[in-house]
């Protein structure tokens, strides 16, 4: 295989020592497939870095994504908290109304029953 591929690119003398020289094409040669290599190794680091910085940035997304699926749920714990905390607030406010209206009409119905009772000693009286 060497041989046909040298056979069309001409002798490199770089490469062999039975060549005849011919320095501009063996050289443009030798050159090419030095640059192909350097070309392929900076190519391969090129998309191993690539290929590294997006498995981080996976990572990181789905690490965001979890972090968000628990903030909404933390949201929702928190609205429901929220709302039991509502009903409540609410039950304990209509109580105090109650204890206040009751309240009132104790000192009324105490007021009324000391009248009855001061009219009825004025009347036993007389």
């Amino acid at each position: 295989m060497w041989s046909i591929l040298l056979f069309i690119w001409g002798c490199i003398p770089e490469l062999s020592k039975d060549c005849q020289d011919m320095t501009n094409s063996s050289s443009t040669y030798f050159s090419m497939a030095v640059g192909a290599v350097i070309g392929a190794v900076i190519s391969w680091w090129i998309y191993n870095r690539q290929k590294k910085t997006s498995d981080t940035q996976d990572k990181t997304l789905n690490k965001i994504e979890n972090i968000d699926e628990r903030h909404d749920s933390l949201l929702n714990k928190i609205e429901e908290l929220d709302r039991r905390h509502d009903k409540t607030l609410n039950a304990i406010l209509e109580l105090i109304k109650k204890m206040e209206r009751r309240h009132i009409e104790g000192e009324e119905s105490a007021t009324d029953s000391a009248k009855n009772s001061s009219s009825n000693k004025d009347s036993n009286s007389n």
